[in-house]
């Protein structure tokens, strides 16, 4: 069903916080989750002023769980409202548990997020200081050792952000599944978003990509919002190795890439040979 054939206005809050309806559903954005509402499970929406308050259905006997947007205007509330309670199902409580049609998705940063930011902003840092010992090198030393630097340097600057990322990766997969939960995500109807239940009870959107109609799905507890999707046990291996590796030669290059340095700023000692000085 829709549930906005005649456009409802939207109400903003306190706090950022923004209540739409989409033809499908209510949508709640609040500055760190995204509450999606199935028409199905909303029991009625009250206006009380200036505070809008969304009543889930709960089973018979329960009290139901509700959602206010607080400081909205007064006579948009009444007009939303009136609207959506006008087009919500006819059932009786006890029917339905509104709190399984409720998709709780988190805007903030992902582990992996932040992971990926901080290791883009370090291979950044590596590469201006790249960049700097090369010029550095060109002014004072040969024009062998500037080549040495940047192909020692460029091949150490993609296996360390390579080697770095796998072996990470890897061991926070490690830790999840020895410390974390594994459940079971479904695909929503949404392409690319799925659909898990975590162990309070509350269900959680998050996008991934089309990749069937199950996926296997980790979290930290602490953090249930947060989900890794595990790498399949010969790619876990795979990468475990290659970046294992990969670090091991990126480290030894960034060995050899200090002695380059060193050898340009003291006369090119080392590589005057290959220059034919």
């Amino acid at each position: 069903m829709s549930i906005t054939p005649t456009p409802l206005p939207v109400l903003q809050g306190r706090g950022g916080v923004v209540l739409t309806a989409d033809p499908d559903a209510l949508v709640l954005d609040r500055p760190r989750e995204q509450v999606t509402f199935v028409p199905g499970g909303v029991a009625r929406v009250r206006a009380e002023g200036r505070t809008v308050t969304i009543e889930l259905r709960a089973p018979r006997g329960t009290a139901p769980t509700v959602y206010e947007v607080e400081d909205v205007s007064e006579a948009a509330a009444a007009v939303f409202a009136d609207g959506v309670n006008a087009l919500l199902p006819d059932r009786e409580d006890g029917e339905v548990d509104g709190t399984a049609l409720t998709i709780v998705r988190s805007l903030t940063p992902t582990w992996h997020q932040r992971f990926v930011r901080r290791l883009l902003w370090g291979m950044f840092g590596f590469f201006v200081t790249l960049v700097a010992f090369a010029v550095a090198a060109g002014l004072t030393g040969t024009a062998v050792s500037v080549i040495a630097i940047v192909m020692v340097g460029g091949i150490t600057w993609a296996s360390l952000g390579v080697g770095v990322y796998t072996v990470r990766r890897w061991l926070r997969e490690r830790w999840l599944r020895r410390h974390g939960v594994t459940v079971t995500a479904t695909a929503a109807a949404t392409p690319g978003a799925y659909v898990y239940m975590d162990d309070t009870g509350t269900y959680r959107g998050f996008m991934h990509g089309e990749d069937g109609p199950c996926i296997s799905v980790s979290y930290d507890p602490r953090d249930p919002a947060d989900v890794l999707v595990p790498q399949a046990p010969h790619l876990r291996l795979l990468n475990s190795v290659l970046g294992s590796f990969l670090l091991f030669c990126s480290l030894s290059g960034m060995v050899l890439l200090v002695l380059l340095v060193v050898d340009a700023f003291t006369g090119g000692e080392f590589t005057r040979g290959a220059d034919g000085v």
